[in-house]
């Protein structure tokens, strides 16, 4: 606050003022390099169908009581949480980031990397389009990491891979001026070892800074009976509760195939959770101190893109768990669940915002991002083409240098602008602007 001649002005907060930076400075090096489809995430799926005994809205009133709601939402937007800080979220501030984008309808993008090129085209992009983003790592992306030379015995370079891109996130999100979520994907029970070593992690961690390495951490034991996949899931929570590590488990199956992980030969019936599964694990996880918890219920969900048509969603699932634990719990609480939406590359924009009515307050995207990285390369390469046959000569002339054409930075920023421009549209779709 500065007083003078008899007035009072407000500075702007240092948060606020170093956005502002950033995002001068990403302006100032953005080039068009793709150019995003109309309808980013494509064509519209089949309305919801009835599940359960619970009476489903006409996909009318649905797309009529959201638009609505969110307009409403909008108006009355909250002010985020005072422990949200750019930088790393952990513990409460993540739990008090995820209930703000419940109360305000907003979802925060969970994005798949592979290295450090996609970390910060994740981080580039939040911080133009201005709210948080999630940086996730799957166990091949942390092998990728570490380097695929390595033998990966006992996941060792997966852990080894995973950590150091934790690592590098935690060096340089603070200069973005956003909030970011540490986390890591679909992890079946084989893989285990792997969280093992990340937990090992975030404890040797939490001795020295007061917070755990990652912010986060998935199990998918959907392919396991409900009550074993429950009770492993509890017995993770209960280690994850001492260090404030958040857990995200699945229940159901997600479809298709992503990073090693194949269900595209389901049965289509385990494609679609029940409110009774999603209640059970709801009390089961509840009992753990400290445990906090998100849940990835399957409502039709399926890894990759697909032609229109094939995938029926059914976000309706989610409105009628909601209520169904609501009911459980006494009525106050219309949401009590925070989920999560996993396969989002290639949903319509009709079913994204509608689950997020539903409490869905993160959405991985993988397949689409994967797309745009490569298109960006693809572009670069097409346009300077004539440029990149050789280290000497092109169209300018036969002894003039091409050194500043192949140098992998190019192509690799290329890749990165395209891959961030995408994410601001995903972002635009998810409510997730001008949301910090």
């Amino acid at each position: 606050i500065n007083c003078s001649g008899g007035s009072i002005r407000v500075a702007p907060s240092p948060h606020a003022m170093l956005r502002k930076v950033v995002l001068a400075g990403l302006a100032a090096t953005a080039v068009d390099a793709f150019t995003a489809p109309s309808g980013f995430f494509g064509n519209r799926q089949a309305p919801a169908a009835k599940i359960n005994s619970v009476k489903p809205v006409s996909a009318r009133t649905q797309r009529v009581n959201g638009a609505a709601s969110l307009r409403a939402a909008e108006a009355t937007k909250s002010k985020l949480p005072a422990s949200v800080k750019p930088g790393v979220v952990t513990g409460q501030a993540l739990v008090d980031l995820l209930n703000y984008a419940k109360e305000n309808n907003f979802a925060i993008p969970g994005v798949n990397i592979v290295g450090t090129n996609s970390i910060n085209a994740c981080m580039e992009a939040a911080a133009k389009y201005g709210g948080p983003i999630m940086v996730t790592f799957s166990k091949g992306g942390g092998q990728f990491i570490a380097g695929k030379s390595l033998p990966n015995k006992n996941d060792e370079a997966s852990i080894a891979g995973s950590i150091a891109g934790a690592l590098h996130v935690r060096a340089v999100a603070k200069q973005y001026g956003i909030p970011v979520v540490l986390h890591t994907d679909h992890c079946q029970k084989a893989w285990l070892p792997w969280i093992d070593g990340l937990m090992a992690a975030n404890e040797d961690y939490f001795k020295t800074h007061g917070e755990p390495l990652f912010s986060s951490h998935m199990l998918d034991l959907s392919e396991e009976p409900l009550e074993e996949n429950v009770a492993i899931c509890k017995k993770y929570l209960e280690r994850m509760a001492k260090c404030n590590v958040l857990l995200e488990m699945e229940l159901g199956v997600t479809g298709g195939e992503e990073d090693g992980v194949d269900n595209s030969g389901v049965d289509s019936s385990r494609l679609y959770t029940q409110p009774e599964e999603v209640w059970y694990t709801y009390q089961e996880l509840s009992k753990v101190q400290n445990g906090h918890f998100t849940i990835a219920a399957s409502f039709g969900n399926v890894h990759g893109v697909y032609a229109p048509g094939n995938v029926d969603l059914k976000p309706v699932i989610l409105h009628n768990t909601q209520k169904y634990i609501s009911e459980k719990l006494g009525g106050k609480d219309k949401k009590p669940v925070n989920f999560v939406f996993h396969g989002g590359s290639g949903s319509s924009l009709e079913d994204i915002r509608y689950a997020i009515e539903a409490g869905v307050i993160k959405m991985n995207i993988d397949t689409d991002t994967q797309w745009a990285f490569w298109d960006g390369v693809r572009g670069y390469e097409a346009k300077y083409h004539d440029y990149l046959q050789g280290q000497i000569g092109n169209p300018e002339g036969a002894t003039k240098p091409n050194k500043k054409y192949y140098d992998p930075r190019m192509m690799l920023r290329a890749g990165e602008e395209s891959m961030a421009k995408r994410l601001m549209q995903a972002a635009q779709d998810l409510n997730c602007v001008n949301v910090v």
